[in-house]
């Protein structure tokens, strides 16, 4: 079998394949979550609320596959199946059942704010390790924080 081999030395591969990996379950999770309060929102704000779940979850799906196809590129099996993505996460449980628009907000800037820091932890451990993951993520964590901002205002 033919195993995609890294340009990376072993120790530096193993620090970014650790981030990328990490960074794939919190975006697969984060798609998740908020598709999931997206179909269970409810209130005044239901519409604008709704809508801008959506904008998360494309986000989230465009920088997972992104993540996913340079551990790829490195070598690396990415790993999204439901399990790993259950017990790696960063974002904690949701409720089941509906979500007022406001506590919906809330839930979204708890669980963005938690991404965040992880992802800017990864940004400093692949500065020098490898800086086209770098950068990967530092363009993750502009999209993440802006979705932050934008989730915040909503409550303002």
């Amino acid at each position: 079998m033919y195993v995609v081999k890294s340009p990376l030395s072993d120790a530096h591969l193993m620090t970014v394949s650790e981030a990328l990996q990490g960074a794939l379950v919190d975006l697969v999770d984060l798609a998740l979550v908020a598709k999931q309060i997206h179909w269970n929102v409810v209130g005044p704000r239901f519409r604008s609320v709704h809508l801008q779940l959506d904008e998360v979850v494309d986000t989230a799906r465009t920088h997972s596959d992104t993540v996913a196809e340079r551990a790829s590129a490195l070598g690396v099996s990415p790993d999204g199946r439901a399990s790993t993505v259950a017990v790696g996460s960063g974002i904690g449980a949701l409720n089941g059942g509906w979500i007022q628009d406001g506590d919906a907000v809330g839930m979204l800037v708890e669980a963005l704010g938690a991404l965040i820091g992880r992802m800017r932890e990864r940004v400093a451990v692949t500065a020098e390790a490898d800086p086209v993951s770098q950068d990967i993520f530092i363009g993750i964590t502009a999209d993440l924080e802006k979705h932050y901002w934008m989730f915040q205002a909503e409550n303002g």
